[in-house]
């Protein structure tokens, strides 16, 4: 593990989808509510709430909540270019960056955490933690936008399963 690189991780994914659907289930609240968290909020710099259907900008901030868990996430929107790059502070002061190519009848999701802190409980945590995490909801998005189903546990009781 000499060489394994604690700072950043990426994954990919390809879905069979279009261009302004798959950016909208990045940058509306409504949307992320459909395969990754329970509860999404956006604001603007001046605290006013974005309407769920409405995409995010740049310089907005957010809380989101998950499904079986006692965790929320505050960070902030630091680009959101309104087609196909969007990019925001994720645990900490970890940035996410997430990419989208069009390649013939699908779309390319490439995510890239990175500036992880490089102490023992954010390797665990954070680099490891959020490597499993993003791959499960990825999976999840692919899910919802191909098949229609939610493979999220929202069952509070059920503790420590893949799907939380």
């Amino acid at each position: 593990m000499k060489n394994f690189d604690w700072t950043k991780f990426s994954k990919r994914i390809y879905l069979k989808s279009d261009l302004k659907t798959v950016y909208n289930v990045w940058t509306k609240s409504a949307e992320l509510e459909k395969w990754f968290l329970s509860k999404a909020v956006f604001l603007t710099n001046d605290r006013k709430e974005i309407l769920p259907t409405e995409n995010v900008d740049a310089g907005c901030i957010y809380r989101w909540n998950w499904f079986a868990q006692n965790a929320f996430e505050e960070g902030k929107i630091i680009k959101a270019n309104g087609t196909d790059s969007l990019t925001f502070t994720f645990a900490g002061t970890c940035s996410v960056e997430v990419q989208l190519t069009q390649v013939e009848n699908q779309i390319l999701v490439e995510l890239v955490q990175s500036q992880i802190p490089s102490d023992d409980s954010s390797k665990e945590n954070i680099r490891l933690g959020c490597a499993f995490g993003w791959s499960f909801y990825l999976l999840n998005l692919k899910s919802i936008l191909e098949g229609g189903i939610d493979l999220r546990n929202k069952d509070t009781s059920l503790i420590g399963v893949v799907n939380n």
